[in-house]
């Protein structure tokens, strides 16, 4: 053992991005005894959450009014919870100072190389039995070169903007102006002008309400519908403590697939009726990242915001539908229309092993490569956070680059891959491959470091924790009880999350906090898919 933990002790690794996922992957090597350097790009650390007042290239760009999706106790670093006075979804500016202060409280700062540029990583002349990586990089206009061990590709999904132009017949003889999502900053501009949103995404409905307080007119035009969640779920908990919870994942996956699915699209339309917004995703049933937004439903009820299909064709001034209605005399198109994964600094080939495709062994590893010396950290999505995801992808990374986990073989991965393929098809539709089932996926990663909570042996020796671990909100902490990486404040920290969600919003005190009753909700969830039950057997 002694042996082995010398042999490993100064392998030196390449981080590529200082946001939430490089953090999370200097951390995880400094856990693990390895060396990491971390190339950034701009002068600061945050990634997509360090706003900007101008889009730069090969950098992601926020607008200046976003706020998170997820709550705090469900999107922290699994040993760093949120200050208690931290507001439960935060505006772009609060995450970045507690990305901040984590980076300082874990003497992170000191890794990263800032404003160096990643030029090109390509594989060392004996690659094959080393496993080692040349990165090219570029600080003040002199290029270097230097040998790794191995690279944490860490520059995300959120920095090539998708304008499909030749998606949209007639978009040349447009004499209005357009651009993507990503150049949007600000609302000022688009006062008393007509403007046409091209996607139903999270920026596109953002983007669109905050445009139609002073806009003449915005239409959004939608492919194929969203889901609309609000962030202010069942008695007005967040959506995603109550929501994102193993007993709910457990019932999603045992339930027959009709029950699921009936169930699904009543949570989903349990706020207002979709189909009367002219919102109804066309294939309901998938399980689509929905839309967070918690003014479009009044924005289309006061007539604000107004929703139709896909653009037809452009003329000169006007958009034309699929359904033949037009809309004249447009200012501005705003494409939210997504983005393409690139990473201009490697040889597609290794991302990209087949058709085109990311194929990623757990969408970390690149299966076909002699030497796992290469993870990329990030690229998945799902409804669950980013922060806890990459987090735990790194802590797997690192024992993969370390040697002391190892990884299927070739086939394995390969059929793994194809597999968990099919089922994103299934679940999640086409254009969704690289989203996943957040608690499913992270018992996966932590399975294999020996990090996943055993439920029973809770249940067992730790009742109190138990139910809190399998019928509360499935927060990062969990993932901290046991394995490398334990934090001996994960169990307090779960049994007093609900203090701090409830602290920042009891600033008038009318009584004590009331915390979500675990048992009525669970039995609420339950009752519906036995009622189904009921039903179809006294039908039959």
């Amino acid at each position: 053992m002694r042996r082995q933990r010398e042999a490993t002790l100064g392998k030196r690794v390449a981080i590529i991005g200082a946001g939430v996922s490089g953090l999370a992957s200097i951390r995880s090597c400094l856990e693990e005894g390895l060396e990491p350097t971390c190339f950034e790009k701009s002068d600061d650390i945050g990634g997509l959450w360090k706003f900007l007042d101008h889009a730069e290239e090969g950098r992601a760009s926020i607008y200046q009014s976003v706020f998170t999706n997820s709550s705090k106790e469900m999107m922290c670093f699994p040993d760093f919870p949120y200050p208690d006075d931290f507001p439960n979804f935060m505006h772009n500016r609060k995450l970045q100072e507690y990305i901040v202060l984590f980076a300082r409280k874990k003497n992170l700062l000191r890794y990263i190389k800032f404003k160096t540029l990643v030029c090109s990583v390509r594989k060392h002349s004996n690659f094959s039995t080393t496993g080692q990586w040349v990165i090219t990089s570029e600080e003040d206009g002199k290029q270097e070169s230097a040998i790794f061990d191995a690279v944490m590709v860490c520059s995300g999904h959120h920095v090539y903007p998708n304008l499909p132009k030749e998606s949209f017949p007639g978009l040349k003889l447009f004499k209005g102006k357009y651009f993507h999502s990503r150049d949007y900053k600000e609302p000022g501009t688009f006062k008393g002008k007509r403007v046409l949103v091209i996607g139903l995404g999270n920026s596109g409905c953002d983007i669109a309400t905050e445009i139609s307080r002073t806009a003449e007119k915005v239409i959004i035009s939608s492919r194929s519908g969203s889901w609309v969640m609000s962030r202010v779920w069942d008695d007005g908990y967040p959506w995603d403590m109550l929501f994102i919870t193993r007993f709910e994942t457990f019932l999603k996956n045992t339930l027959p697939t009709a029950i699921s699915d009936w169930w699904y699209m009543k949570q989903m339309n349990s706020r207002f009726k979709h189909e009367n917004y002219g919102l109804m995703p066309l294939n309901g049933t998938l399980r689509k990242e929905p839309v967070f937004n918690d003014e479009l439903p009044a924005c289309i009820l006061c007539g604000t915001v107004s929703i139709k299909p896909n653009v037809k064709e452009f003329t000169e001034t006007s958009a034309i539908f699929e359904d033949g209605t037009m809309f004249k005399a447009i200012d501005c198109v705003i494409f939210a229309t997504g983005y393409s994964y690139a990473y201009p600094f490697l040889d597609e080939s290794i991302i990209k092993s087949r058709k085109n495709e990311v194929t990623l062994f757990k969408g970390i590893f690149p299966p076909l490569l002699e030497k796992s010396t290469m993870a990329v950290i990030g690229l998945v999505q799902s409804l669950g956070a980013a922060i806890p995801t990459t987090d735990l992808q790194a802590r797997w990374a690192v024992q993969v680059i370390k040697g002391t986990c190892t990884l299927p073989s070739v086939e394995d991965m390969m059929r793994d891959i194809d597999e968990k393929m099919g089922k994103k098809l299934k679940w999640f539709g086409k254009s969704e491959t690289i989203q996943t089932d957040y608690i499913t996926y992270m018992d996966e990663l932590a399975n294999f470091i020996g990090a996943k909570p055993n439920i029973l042996w809770l249940f067992l020796t730790d009742p109190k924790l138990a139910l809190e671990v399998f019928f509360g909100p499935c927060c990062p902490y969990q993932f901290r009880l046991v394995g490398p990486g334990k934090w001996p404040g994960a169990r307090d920290a779960i049994l007093t999350q609900w203090d701090r969600t409830l602290k920042p919003m009891t600033t008038r005190v009318v009584g004590g906090p009331r915390k979500p009753s675990l048992f009525f909700h669970c039995l609420k969830l339950l009752a519906i898919p036995v009622l189904f039950i009921a039903i179809l057997l006294v039908l039959i």
